[in-house]
Parts: structure tokens; C-alpha cells; sequence
């Protein structure tokens, strides 16, 4: 997450930019768009979730006279909490999701750290009727020949209720594995997606899209990942932009996440 002073110090940089290719893109650090989806107590209040878990439970701790939490008289709010990295509010896994070995995205992002800003592309798909499913083709890749190295994917019909959408038995769209294929061909290393998931639903296992993007087993991406259950307005344009991705230190498959993005011009 942000803090104050990494803030206000990045604020300060004058004509900040990052490149891509032959492009130079200028940046504008102060205008960060935040597009995680929090994770709350569901007892309370919704936020996305899927895969048949139980929603997300905040509790005070308690014992030995003593609880965790001011209103009820205790010193300080000290709060257990239960919920699923895949299951529950943005999470940004690694290939350990589909693998024997417990790879953790946390391990991963220490041996390899991402840079600050990566170039990323907003991409908007309106994903189409395949025998039942909602899917996105090929035919839905940018226009472009060489992709940057981050690509957050928008789908249609995009309104704020995913930010609190259960799920579970839905069907929701998926990614075709050829346009999962292209995407890696075409330098795509992190992916950002506001579903719960890049396969389909119910798949018997078959997880294609995921080992196509992870080049699992063959060839095997250690620093790929991919982002799930983001949420991006309208209001934000398709376009380049910077990609600021914060991921917390969970030692993990998959751990809970907070992408910003920053206009360019």
C-alpha cells in the first residue's frame, strides 16, 4: 500500500515516464486509480467472492478477560481474520496454484521483485456465446503485434455490482486457452482480470488457460502472475497506463492485492 511519505515523494517527480518499445509514455502520478475490490466481513457487508467458500468473518479475540475490540470495553481493537486468498476480494496468484511444488507468490515477487511502475494496457472484451459459456476468443486480442508487460482485462457488461457479486455457480465468462496462448507469445507476463477466475467455472481440473499462461509443466513462468477480481469503471478508458502492483506478504499460492494504475499521455 501506499504510505505518506513513498506518496508524496513520487508526487514530487517532475515529468516522470516509463517506456515500452519505442514508446515513451508520460506519467500522471497524481491521479492513481485504485482497482481491488476490499475484502470485508460478510456479516456485514459483501464483497466479491466465488468458489463455494464461506464469506470472509472479522472476530475480535477474546479470552482470559480480555477482548479484542474498544466498543466492547477492551483496550484495543485485535481482530481475527478467516478468509480464502481465492475465494474472496483481489488476489494475485502464481503458477504454485496448479503445481505439486508449494510455489509462493510471495517467495517469487522476493526473489524476482516487480518494478515500481510496469507498462500495462486496459483492455475492454465483450465476451461472446460459445455452446453455453460466455468466452473470450482470439479474436477479441489488441491490435497489436507486441503486448506490454501488464494487460488488465475489462469485460462486458461492467457495472459496480462485481465489486459484491457472489459467484459460485454462475458460469462466469472464461478465457479461450489460444487467446491465453497469444497473450504470452505477445510479452504479456502479468494478467489482470475482473473474474473470478481466467477458466471456466466447472472444467473437471482441466485449468487450461492457467497452464497456457503459466507454461505449466513444460515451461514453467515463475515470475507470471495473474490477478483476479479487480474492478474497473467506465469512466477509465481503454489505453496505456502505469501499473503499480502491490501484493501482500503471505507466503502463499495466491495472496490478497492491490493494483493501482496511473493515467499516460
Amino acid at each position: 500500500m501506499w504510505t505518506p511519505f513513498l506518496f508524496i515523494s513520487i508526487m514530487k517527480l517532475a515529468n516522470a515516464q516509463i517506456n515500452w518499445g519505442d514508446r515513451s509514455l508520460n506519467i500522471d502520478l497524481t491521479s492513481p486509480i485504485d482497482i481491488s475490490i476490499s475484502i470485508k466481513d460478510s456479516r456485514v457487508e459483501k464483497s466479491a467472492s466465488a468458489w463455494y467458500v464461506n464469506g470472509p468473518r472479522f472476530e475480535p479475540v477474546r479470552g482470559e478477560g480480555f477482548v479484542g475490540k474498544v466498543s466492547e470495553g477492551g483496550p484495543v481493537n485485535f481482530t481475527d481474520v478467516y478468509f480464502n486468498p481465492h475465494g474472496h476480494g483481489t488476489h494475485t496468484e502464481c503458477l504454485g496454484h496448479i503445481t505439486f511444488e508449494a510455489e509462493s507468490v510471495d517467495r517469487q515477487l522476493r526473489r524476482e521483485p516487480l518494478a515500481p511502475l510496469l507498462p500495462c494496457l486496459v483492455h475492454t472484451v465483450e465476451p461472446v456465446e460459445v455452446g453455453g459459456d460466455r468466452v473470450v476468443l482470439k479474436e477479441h486480442l489488441p491490435d497489436l503485434s507486441e503486448l506490454p508487460t501488464a494487460l488488465v482485462l475489462r469485460t462486458i457488461p461492467n457495472s459496480d455490482k462485481k465489486k459484491s457479486q457472489t459467484w459460485d455457480n454462475t458460469n462466469p465468462p472464461y478465457l479461450d486457452p489460444e487467446f491465453t496462448l497469444e497473450l504470452v507469445s505477445r510479452g504479456v507476463v502479468h494478467l489482470l482480470i475482473d473474474l473470478p477466475s481466467i477458466d471456466k467455472e466447472v472444467d473437471g481440473g482441466a485449468l487450461l488457460s492457467h497452464r497456457v499462461f503459466f507454461g505449466v509443466p513444460d515451461s514453467p513462468r515463475y515470475n507470471a502472475t495473474i490477478t483476479e477480481f479487480i474492478y474497473l469503471p467506465d469512466i477509465h478508458k481503454d489505453g496505456f497506463y502505469a501499473l503499480n502492483l502491490q501484493v501482500a506478504a503471505i507466503d502463499l499460492d495466491a495472496s490478497p492485492s492491490r493494483p493501482i494504475l496511473f493515467p499516460t499521455r
